[in-house]
């Protein structure tokens, strides 16, 4: 029998060690103290604490998996390299928003490597060789165990690295047949377990051919695998367009806070870079409805780009609205004739090179 190779012996010794502490007898198990109820709960912060995002605008938030789902060559890695220049404290934003440094990444390129490198070689071009040596290592091809069967692996790979942030590119490659729940479940653990050890995890992903009712993707149900890979993430945002478009489509499907966007997406293929094309601006709509004000169901249907809200629609878009009321940005008025809808108006606040976010 051929002899695994020392790194894969080392990962695995470091596994074992995590196996062992997980199989010790339950008295050494069991916890020595707990956390007060009181101070678990109202101390709690009102917005979460954000690796990407401002106040509760937040796509990635502290101790929580951040999900960029799509099919392929939608700008999944591209996105995901701008995010981790963010954590090695290269770039202060993307698509607008701060992303708080970190200190050292662990990149597992698991799927197509070769193409993650030539769109990392775009991006990474004029950064320092030596700064990025110390900073980010990376991790070619399939982990040296799968990932749902052996879930302490994940973790111990983050701490052999270094690594405070690791990149999962991508969930399939990581774990064989993450559509089967008991996968899914291990995979989930295997993540959940680096996210209490201090890791922040950013994972790329796959959606379905196509959404559920045959056309774009947009709601979980549409991304790939267990219901587990979803419901233990934070934030799942879903990207869609066809591949090597310069032009996608952008959804914040599940949010640690507010939702943010949809609004498509600009990406500079020779320049790895990403910007925002459009994004709704409910103050310009305001403006343009002047005397007749804005109603839920024209910020709904311009939100969620149809000419038929769901109530959903309608509920967010209200949400929507009311916060920038709450700024001093619009002002409301409720009907005064049963069936009429409430209008929004631009408020005291509003100045014309402002936009709603």
């Amino acid at each position: 029998m051929m002899k695994n190779p020392q790194w894969a012996e080392d990962v695995k010794a470091e596994s074992d060690a995590h196996t062992a502490a997980e199989n010790a007898p339950e008295s050494e198990l069991l916890p020595k103290s707990f956390t007060p109820g009181g101070t678990f709960f109202l101390h709690a912060p009102e917005t979460p604490p954000a690796i990407w995002g401002d106040g509760g605008d937040v796509l990635w938030a502290e101790g929580e998996s951040l999900i960029l789902a799509g099919p392929q060559g939608v700008g999944k890695t591209t996105i995901a390299h701008q995010i981790i220049r963010g954590r090695l404290g290269l770039q202060e934003t993307v698509l607008g928003l701060p992303v708080r440094p970190g200190k050292r990444v662990l990149m597992l390129l698991m799927d197509r490597p070769a193409q993650a490198r030539r769109a990392g070689h775009r991006i990474y071009s004029k950064d320092d060789e030596a700064y990025l040596n110390e900073h980010l290592v990376i991790w070619e091809g399939p982990p040296p165990y799968d990932l749902a069967k052996r879930p302490e692996v994940l973790a111990a790979m983050c701490e052999r690295a270094g690594a405070d942030t690791v990149l999962v590119d991508s969930i399939k490659d990581g774990a064989i047949g993450i559509s089967n729940d008991e996968v899914g479940a291990g995979y989930n653990r295997a993540r959940q377990k680096a996210l209490a050890e201090g890791v922040q995890v950013l994972e790329n992903h796959h959606t379905k051919k196509a959404g559920t009712n045959g056309g774009e993707p947009n709601t979980l149900a549409d991304v790939y695998g267990s219901t587990w890979i979803t419901a233990g993430s934070g934030s799942v945002i879903m990207l869609w367009g066809e591949a090597g478009d310069p032009i996608v489509s952008f959804r914040h499907l599940k949010q640690p806070m507010n939702e943010v966007g949809p609004f498509q997406l600009i990406h500079d293929h020779p320049a790895g870079t990403t910007t925002v094309r459009h994004a709704v601006d409910l103050l310009d709509m305001a403006r343009l409805k002047g005397v007749h004000g804005l109603t839920a169901v024209d910020a709904a249907a311009a939100l969620a780009e149809t000419k038929n809200p769901t109530a959903s629609d309608r509920e967010k878009a209200r949400r929507r609205l009311n916060k920038l009321v709450n700024q001093g940005l619009m002002t409301r008025r409720d009907p005064d004739t049963p069936g009429d809808p409430t209008r929004w108006f631009l408020g005291r606040a509003y100045v014309p090179s402002q936009q709603a976010s």
